[in-house]
């Protein structure tokens, strides 16, 4: 299972540079690197949400989760 930070497509969409949106919602330039480069183990909320206010956008949206194939027995020879 993973969860795929889509951050850089909204922001293409919206037309918006790394450095506009850090300063919008008060977050250093290298922590939203780390967001938008899959990078980033958790996220709060809070940045969730001024993430969402700063693009006009869902968190949906910005966060995919993508199933690795190992869930659905894919992988599993009990057959």
């Amino acid at each position: 299972m993973s969860i795929i930070v889509n951050l850089d497509v909204m922001m293409a969409k919206r037309k918006i540079s790394s450095s506009e949106l850090a300063a919008k919602i008060d977050l250093t330039l290298a922590n939203l690197s780390i967001l938008k480069n899959n990078k980033a183990k958790a996220i709060r909320f809070s940045t969730l949400e001024a993430i969402c206010k700063a693009l006009d956008c869902q968190p949906g949206d910005i966060l995919e989760f993508v199933d690795d194939g190992k869930t659905n027995g894919a992988d599993d020879n009990s057959e």
